[in-house]
C-alpha cells in the first residue's frame, strides 16, 4: 500500500497509512443518506454504523442500552444478600482493589449503603506488602468481625484466600477473567466468568457494581422497601472507572460515560470536585480529564502511598476531608511521576535494544518500583503499537504489569502462562494484566507470551505505522466540526478520536511553552490561523525540527480538539507527527 501523502518516514520515523479506498464510497453514501458532515460520516463508517442507525448511535440513551442485571449469573443472589445485610444491620466489609476501578467500586457501595443508613468497613490491600487481590490473613481478620465481605474488582481467582473467611459470607463483584472453578462465595458476579456468554465482558468492575445496585433497588422496590437510593447520581464514579480502566467505549459503556460526564459537571461529589480542583480541571470534564488527570491521581495512593486514599476520597461527603485527601494524592502523584520517568527511560532503552519487531514489547529491571510498571507498560504500548509488559525484579522474584492493544486479549494469554507453569501467578482482562514470576521464568515466559499474542494479530502492522482517518484542510477545522465529531464519542479505548492529516500546512510560528510543550501556528491561504500543540515534544527530534525551521510547508498529523482559553473556544490540533511536504 502506498504511504499516505507519500510519507514513508516522518519526523518520528513512522510510515503514514491512510484509510482504504472502499471507505470513501461508504462515507459518501453515509453523507447522502444522513446529511452529516463528511468527517463524521467517515467516522461512523469506521465504527460499523449503517446509515439507518446513525441517529440513535449519535445520541445513545442509557435506558435503551443498560442491560438487565439478571443477565449476569449470581446477580439476583448477590443483590438479595446485600439487601439482607442492610435490613438486618449486619457488619459489612468491602475488600477493594487499589486502582481507580476498585476505588470507585468501593465508593459506589459505600454511598449506596450510606443512603440506607448503613456503613461499611473499607479494606484496600497494600500493593507491595500484600499484592493484588484478597489474601488469607486479611480475609480471616475481616471474617472475625463481619458477617458479609464484598470483594470488588478482585476475588474471582482467590480460592484459598476466600476460604479463610470463616463464618462470614462472601460476595464477589468483579470483571477479571475467571478460571475453571469459582471461589467459595455465595455469589460471584463477573461477566468474564467462563460460564458467561461474554456479551458484557467489556464492563469494568464499577459497572458490574452499578448493575448490582440496580438489581438491589429493584428487589427493594418489589418488596415495598424504602428508601430507594438515587443511582443516576453515582454515574460520575462509573464513568471515571470505565475510562481509567481502559474499558472499551462501546455499547452501554458509551452511554455510561456520556451520562456520567454530565453528572460530574455538576460537582455534586466533594471528592471528585476537590480532585478536579488540584488537577486544574476548570471546565466540563472530558474523557481526557478522567484518564490523564483524575485517574492517575487516584491511582497514586495505591502506587506509591497509602492504598485506600482514592476510595476514601471518592466516598467522603466532607469537603474539608476531600480537600486534604486530594492534596495528598496530588503530592503522591508528583512523586510517582519522578519514579516513573526513571523507569520509563530505562525500559524504553532496553526494549529498543531488544528490538521492536516482535508481537510483544517487554522490559525488566532490578529495583523497578512495582507501583509504576503498569504506567510504563502503557507508555511502551503507546510508543510501539504493541502489547507491552514491564517487570520490576527484586532478586529472584519479579512482579510485572502489562497493557494491550485493541483486539488482542492480554489477560487470557497471561492466564495461559500460569496454566502452563511458565509464571507463578497471573491474571487480568483483555486490556491489562498482572503477573509474578521468577528470574529463571522471565525469558521463557516472555517468549511464549509473544508467541500467543502474535497469534491474535499483535505485531501484524509495522511498529512505526501511523494510521490516519483522512485529510482535513485548516479552514475546515472549526469548532462546529469538532463538536459534530464529538457526537460519535466519547473517545477512548476501542473508539479512538479520529486522526487527521493537514497537508502542506504553512508554519507561521513555532515555540516552546510550559513544560517542554511545542506550540505551532499554521497560516491558511485566507489569512486564518490554526494552532497546534505537541505535548512534551519540544525536546524531541520532531520538536527540534519544527523549532529550527520556523516556516515552510509541512504535513501535520493529529487529533482535533477545542481549546478553551480565557473564555474563548478555538479549534486546535493535538500534534502527533509531522513530515516535510
Amino acid at each position: 500500500m502506498t504511504a499516505f501523502l507519500g510519507v514513508e518516514e516522518s519526523l518520528t520515523g513512522r510510515r503514514w497509512v491512510g484509510p482504504p479506498p472502499e471507505e470513501d464510497r461508504l462515507a459518501e453514501a453515509m453523507v447522502q443518506a444522513t446529511g452529516l458532515p463528511g468527517p463524521l460520516a467517515r467516522l461512523l463508517v469506521q465504527r460499523g454504523v449503517p446509515p439507518e442507525e446513525a441517529e440513535p448511535f449519535l445520541a445513545p440513551a442509557l435506558r435503551d442500552l443498560l442491560p438487565d442485571p439478571r443477565k449476569l449469573r449470581d446477580m439476583q443472589v448477590a443483590a438479595a444478600r446485600l439487601n439482607r445485610a442492610v435490613e438486618q444491620a449486619e457488619a459489612i466489609a468491602i475488600f477493594a482493589d487499589y486502582d481507580v476501578d476498585g476505588g470507585t467500586s468501593a465508593a459506589l457501595l459505600i454511598r449506596w449503603l450510606r443512603a440506607l443508613g448503613r456503613e461499611a468497613t473499607l479494606y484496600v490491600p497494600d500493593r507491595i506488602g500484600e499484592g493484588y487481590g484478597p489474601n488469607a490473613p486479611a480475609i480471616s481478620e475481616l471474617g472475625q468481625s463481619h458477617s458479609l465481605i464484598i470483594c470488588v474488582d478482585c476475588g474471582t481467582l482467590s480460592h484459598e484466600a476466600l476460604a479463610a473467611s470463616g463464618s462470614a459470607e462472601v460476595v464477589v463483584l468483579d470483571h477479571h477473567l475467571g478460571g475453571e472453578t469459582l471461589p467459595p462465595a455465595v455469589a460471584v458476579v463477573n461477566p468474564n466468568r467462563q460460564d458467561e456468554s461474554g456479551e458484557l465482558g467489556h464492563l469494568c468492575a464499577a459497572a458490574v457494581v452499578f448493575l448490582c445496585l440496580v438489581e438491589a433497588n429493584r428487589q427493594r422496590r418489589e418488596a415495598g422497601a424504602s428508601p430507594l437510593p438515587d443511582l443516576m447520581g453515582l454515574l460520575d464514579l462509573v464513568a471515571l472507572a470505565t475510562v481509567a480502566d481502559v474499558a472499551p467505549l462501546i455499547g452501554v459503556n458509551r452511554a455510561l460515560v456520556r451520562q456520567g460526564l454530565k453528572i460530574m459537571a455538576h460537582r455534586a461529589h466533594p471528592g471528585l470536585s476537590a480532585l478536579a480542583d488540584v488537577a486544574g480541571v476548570d471546565r466540563a470534564p472530558t474523557p481526557y480529564h478522567l484518564g490523564y488527570l483524575l485517574g492517575p491521581r487516584i491511582n497514586a495512593g495505591g502506587r506509591v502511598g497509602r492504598a485506600d486514599l482514592g476510595a476514601r476520597l471518592l466516598a467522603t461527603d466532607d469537603p474539608a476531608e476531600a480537600r486534604e485527601l486530594a492534596e495528598r494524592l496530588d503530592t503522591l502523584n508528583k512523586e510517582r511521576r519522578e519514579i516513573e520517568a526513571a523507569v520509563q527511560q530505562a525500559a524504553l532503552e532496553q526494549a529498543e535494544a531488544r528490538g521492536l519487531e516482535e508481537p510483544l514489547v517487554w522490559a525488566a529491571g532490578e529495583g523497578w518500583h512495582p507501583g509504576v510498571v503498569g504506567i510504563v507498560a502503557s507508555r511502551l504500548k503507546e510508543a510501539t503499537g504493541r502489547p507491552a509488559v514491564v517487570i520490576g525484579m527484586e532478586g529472584d522474584e519479579g512482579k510485572g504489569s502489562g497493557r494491550s492493544i485493541t483486539g488482542v486479549d492480554l489477560g487470557g494469554c497471561v492466564h495461559r502462562l500460569e496454566d502452563e507453569g511458565l509464571i507463578t501467578r497471573g491474571g487480568g482482562h483483555k486490556m491489562a494484566a498482572g503477573l509474578s514470576l521468577t528470574a529463571d521464568q522471565l525469558e521463557p515466559a516472555m517468549a511464549r507470551l509473544s508467541e500467543l499474542l502474535g497469534r491474535q494479530g499483535a505485531g501484524a502492522s509495522g511498529p512505526r505505522d501511523l494510521r490516519l482517518d483522512g485529510l482535513i484542510l485548516p479552514t475546515a477545522a472549526t469548532v462546529e466540526l469538532i463538536e459534530a465529531l464529538e457526537q460519535a464519542g466519547p473517545f477512548g479505548a476501542s473508539a479512538p478520536a479520529p486522526r487527521f492529516a493537514l497537508p502542506e500546512a504553512a508554519l507561521a510560528d513555532a515555540r516552546v511553552v510550559g513544560e517542554n510543550h511545542l506550540k505551532l501556528a499554521i497560516r491558511t491561504a485566507m489569512g486564518q490561523r490554526l494552532e497546534a500543540i505537541g505535548f512534551r515534544m519540544a525536546d524531541t527530534p520532531l520538536g527540534q525540527a519544527m523549532l529550527e525551521a520556523r516556516g515552510g510547508a509541512w504535513h501535520l498529523a493529529g487529533r482535533l480538539e477545542v481549546n478553551h482559553w480565557q473564555g474563548r473556544a478555538r479549534p486546535q490540533l493535538r500534534l502527533e507527527d509531522a513530515a516535510r511536504a
